[in-house]
């Protein structure tokens, strides 16, 4: 095998990474490479043209990591997407199988003409798995969604099996059985997204199914956690994946190695928008623990962040910005987009609305802030349950979010139950 030459011959190991050319992953990957590379290894990371530039334009990404000098390397692919084309979550079906098409053959090539050890992919392309296996190359999925996610995926044909999918039921409240080490926490409605539709024709379905054939097949899986917070997941996990490696979290393990070889990349951003400093300007102004950091929408002192193209057309985006921003600007701050995990650990944040993607999740956690979680698909679903009822630090309030039961939940998190949701976060 060639990972035996290499350590016969003493040469630096060389990971070539490959990721969903979104956001989420994004960060995260680039988070593991710099890890990587401050421990002496070798990497090549492949990411789109677009997404490149745009992360050239909006970071320090490309000084940030000449100073690992020949350690790390840039190779960019086109996504064959046009460049109109808004590459948003509505289409991201579109952004994954165009990939796809380029990066298969690209991959192939950079193997054969490179001396890599290993591959490191998003677990969403399994079809990595296939191309290690044909050419004698290692490959370690790295998974960016929720661990406890994950082991819903790997459940899914016992549910299957079970005849509990394709779902048929009209009462979402009912309890899921048959996924070992969740019996009585899992409603329907806090499965993703595609479990409650046709599995058969549906690509995200379908799309889980490959995933999960691919992990036992891999030579192991990387995941944004560790024990103490997932530890009954990993568990049931590693019954799939021995080789099961929760390195989390990552962004604070990046964070303390930085700061221990002193090294000034610590507020560095891998963001795919220029994000607004301003607001800590504004925060720094504020009470400790009297804004609630807000993904949506708004209805104390709040601190918005907007992503641009969060709304269809730039002229909705404009009116909407111009409307909100008078009606809010005596006790609230909206930016465009913003250094997330600054202003999580910011004393004047008191908790945390969320769409419950993983990555905010566990920022979130490690900064003690209680979150408030709006989910909607994949696995930001599992992961709004379980910070109510598993984690108990913060509240769920998916498919229920009435302006009563709004004001309700940002009163409890922001008083009457602070102390019992700080209690369990100190304690994880």
């Amino acid at each position: 095998m060639r990972h035996q030459y290499e350590e016969a011959s003493n040469i630096i190991p060389h990971v070539l990474i490959f990721f969903l050319p979104i956001q989420g992953p994004i960060n995260s990957m680039l988070q593991l490479a710099e890890l990587f590379c401050l421990a002496g290894l070798k990497i090549t990371f492949l990411n789109t043209i677009h997404n490149q530039q745009r992360l050239r334009r909006c970071t320090d990404v490309q000084s940030r990591f000449e100073k690992y000098d020949e350690l790390f390397q840039f190779v960019t692919i086109h996504d064959e997407l046009p460049e109109e084309h808004p590459r948003s979550i509505e289409q991201f079906g579109d952004i994954i199988w165009s990939v796809q098409t380029v990066a298969e053959p690209f991959i192939r090539e950079v193997l054969l003409s490179r001396h890599i050890t290993c591959v490191i992919p998003d677990a969403l392309c399994y079809y990595v798995v296939d191309i290690g296996n044909d050419m004698g190359v290692q490959v370690i999925l790295f998974d960016t969604i929720s661990p406890s996610c994950l082991w819903v995926y790997l459940c899914l044909p016992k549910l299957i099996q079970a005849q509990q999918l394709p779902f048929k039921d009209d009462n979402l409240d009912a309890l899921v059985t048959h996924i070992p080490a969740m019996k009585g926490l899992l409603r329907w409605r806090d499965l993703p997204h595609f479990c409650l539709v046709d599995y058969k024709t549906d690509p995200s379905f379908l799309a889980a199914l490959t995933e999960i054939e691919r992990i036992p097949q891999a030579h192991g899986i990387i995941l944004n956690t560790f024990e103490d917070l997932n530890g009954p997941f990993l568990s049931n996990i590693r019954s799939y994946s021995p080789k099961t490696y929760g390195i989390g979290p990552i962004h604070l393990q990046l964070k303390n190695k930085l700061v221990g070889q002193q090294i000034t990349s610590l507020l560095s951003s891998n963001s795919l928008w220029q994000e607004d400093q301003s607001s800590i300007k504004w925060l720094d102004a504020q009470p400790v623990g009297s804004v609630i950091y807000v993904c949506f929408g708004s209805l104390i002192v709040i601190l918005w962040v907007l992503r641009p193209n969060i709304l269809k057309g730039s002229e909705m985006d404009y009116k909407f910005m111009k409307d909100i921003m008078e009606d809010s600007k005596e006790n609230g701050y909206i930016v465009s987009w913003a250094l997330q995990k600054k202003i999580l650990g910011h004393q004047a944040i008191g908790g945390f609305l969320t769409h419950s993607g993983w990555n905010s999740t566990v920022e979130s956690i490690v900064e003690g802030k209680p979150m408030i979680c709006w989910s909607h698909n994949v696995d930001k679903r599992v992961n709004s349950r379980l910070v109510e009822k598993f984690w108990q630090i913060g509240l769920d309030m998916k498919d229920n979010c009435d302006r009563c039961t709004i004001e309700r939940m940002i009163k409890n998190l922001m008083g009457i139950k602070r102390d019992e949701f700080k209690k369990s976060i100190d304690n994880l």
